[in-house]
């Protein structure tokens, strides 16, 4: 890869943020999902292996959906046993998304020891993504969660279209509590809030997170997950942190989307993401260099620039449109 000078950013810390993060890192999967080319097996796991190398502790590997849902992770059978060194070790977590109780069985096969169930806290979008409604969804999710944590297994619940949904508009705050509590009630360990199309503002997510707090989710067991279509991804995530949340999804290189909601554009950039939280003093083990380094290695078998603002300025010469 070819560089720049390394700039770096002066660390001034604010007591007030956490001093360490947990970077869940999506990018294999929710990165991915959505690339209209197959990208290879081999490829997607020495994807996977190339950023624990570079520090991530929690990656989400693949989803254990029907394949003609999701044609990209097909080869989640084929994919998972290839991640056996990572597992061994211990200190990384490979999550996999299930959506019911068939693609628990696989994932349990294969030996996963962390899963995620994937809600929606509108109904339009419940339908589009699972064919249910919200309470169906529910319904379909409570074996799940409770086998998976009969059997010692870590169980994430996801809540999509948590701040705004293209076919509904602006989504009430109660409504997302009240789905977001029955997600914790049936048993998750944690919950991530998804901004799936990207249109949250710094006030909606403070809101969002006074009120779940105030309906007894622990701050603790809440994660964030942005998408930077309006360019909010990184403030968005700094509101969240300033209201105590240690939990940030992000996507090496930026890549990501969703298939059943096409205004949803990238995640955000855990390279940015890092950036930031660097600048911030706030660990999260990551070496930023290693990491640019993969997505601009991944950029390559794409044949495409990274989205990331970050690589692209530590990695130019590669970057060339």
């Amino acid at each position: 890869m070819t560089t720049t000078p390394r700039a770096l950013p002066m660390k001034v810390a604010d007591p007030a943020l956490p001093a360490r993060i947990r970077i869940h890192e999506v990018g294999a999967r929710d990165g991915l999902q959505n690339e209209k080319g197959v990208v290879p097996t081999e490829v997607k796991a020495e994807f996977i292996h190339r950023l624990a190398a570079a520090g991530l502790t929690t990656i989400e590997a693949t989803s254990f959906v029907h394949p003609k849902w999701v044609p990209q992770l097909a080869d989640a059978e084929q994919l998972f046993p290839l991640l056996e060194p990572i597992a061994s070790r211990g200190d990384v977590a490979l999550p996999v998304l299930v959506p019911n109780e068939r693609g628990l069985d696989r994932a349990l096969a294969l030996g996963a020891r962390s899963i995620a169930v994937f809600g929606s806290a509108t109904e339009t979008f419940a339908a589009r993504n699972l064919n249910r409604t919200v309470d169906e969804s529910l319904a379909m999710f409570a074996p799940v969660v409770a086998r998976a944590k009969a059997d010692r297994v870590h169980v994430r619940g996801y809540l999509s279209m948590c701040f705004g949904d293209p076919w509904e508009g602006a989504v009430p705050v109660e409504q997302v509590v009240r789905v977001a509590k029955a997600l914790m009630d049936l048993g998750c360990d944690e919950l991530s809030l998804g901004d799936t199309v990207g249109v949250a503002t710094p006030g909606h997510v403070t809101a969002l997170l006074r009120a779940l707090t105030g309906a007894g989710v622990p701050v603790s067991s809440v994660g964030v997950h942005f998408h930077d279509t309006y360019g909010q991804a990184l403030s968005n995530t700094l509101a969240a942190l300033r209201y105590g949340v240690t939990t940030v999804d992000a996507s090496a290189g930026g890549l990501g989307g969703c298939p059943y909601a096409k205004s949803a554009t990238g995640n955000l950039a855990t390279e940015d993401l890092v950036w930031m939280l660097d600048g911030l003093g706030i660990e999260t083990g990551v070496d930023l260099d290693e990491l640019t380094a993969t997505s601009v290695w991944l950029a390559e078998q794409l044949g495409r620039p990274s989205p990331s603002r970050t690589v692209r300025a530590l990695s130019p010469v590669s970057h060339k449109e």
